[in-house]
């Protein structure tokens, strides 16, 4: 394969991924984004265009300093938080939405409390990124605190960011922390009762059994 083609099948990939946050209900319109590293490359979502509108002409990249490097539209306005996580780490993609009951947690804890075992799929118990506005350095900077030996977080007042080592990968982990935060607003919405939640130790179990999970290879 070229990189011509690797990088058209990539955004493919990214089209049918962002369209997938709207069409699950983790986004509404374009208030998302999703982006994929192809060496040293970030294709991501375009500024304010419908994803359903997005055909092979749109192809958006930036380099990893930000610079645009292929198309003409404008990158999504949370670019400093994408690059940021390329730069940091090992992540080849990027999800980030505006999820309901993620952000509705965002704003009534700081950190996601561990109701189930798919907590160890990101590293452990979700931290809250404290508020910043969109859009600049310093959310980039409180989310790479909050993702700190994490592959997701929480971003208070506004969404979740994800990463992961494949599309597929962070878009799957996004819709469990969306719905880790759905369980935990049920269990913890009856008055009087308090969810139980799981040990260091079970989530830390839980982690060496889901890093077998799957078909081998």
């Amino acid at each position: 394969m070229t990189d011509r083609e690797a990088i058209d099948r990539a955004w493919d990939e990214l089209v049918a991924t962002a369209r997938r946050t709207v069409a699950d209900g983790l986004v509404v319109g374009t208030s998302g984004n999703v982006s994929v590293r192809v060496g040293d490359l970030v294709l991501v979502t375009p500024s304010g265009v419908p994803y359903d509108r997005l055909g092979p002409g749109d192809l958006t990249a930036v380099g990893l300093d930000g610079r645009p490097a292929r198309g003409t539209l404008r990158p999504t306005s949370e670019l400093p938080m994408h690059l940021a996580v390329y730069r940091a780490t090992g992540a080849r993609a990027v999800v980030h939405t505006h999820a309901a009951h993620a952000t509705a947690v965002s704003t009534l804890v700081t950190e996601l409390p561990p109701v189930h075992y798919m907590t160890a799929a990101l590293g452990g118990p979700v931290r809250v990124a404290p508020y910043a506005l969109y859009g600049t350095e310093e959310l980039a900077e409180n989310m790479l605190a909050a993702l700190r030996d994490r592959t997701g977080c929480l971003l208070r007042n506004h969404g979740t960011i994800v990463y992961g080592g494949t599309l597929d990968e962070a878009y799957d982990r996004t819709a469990q922390l969306e719905w880790m935060c759905r369980v935990w607003l049920a269990a913890s919405s009856l008055p009087g009762r308090e969810p139980a939640l799981l040990t260091p130790e079970q989530v830390a179990a839980a982690g060496d059994r889901l890093r077998g999970y799957g078909q081998p290879g």
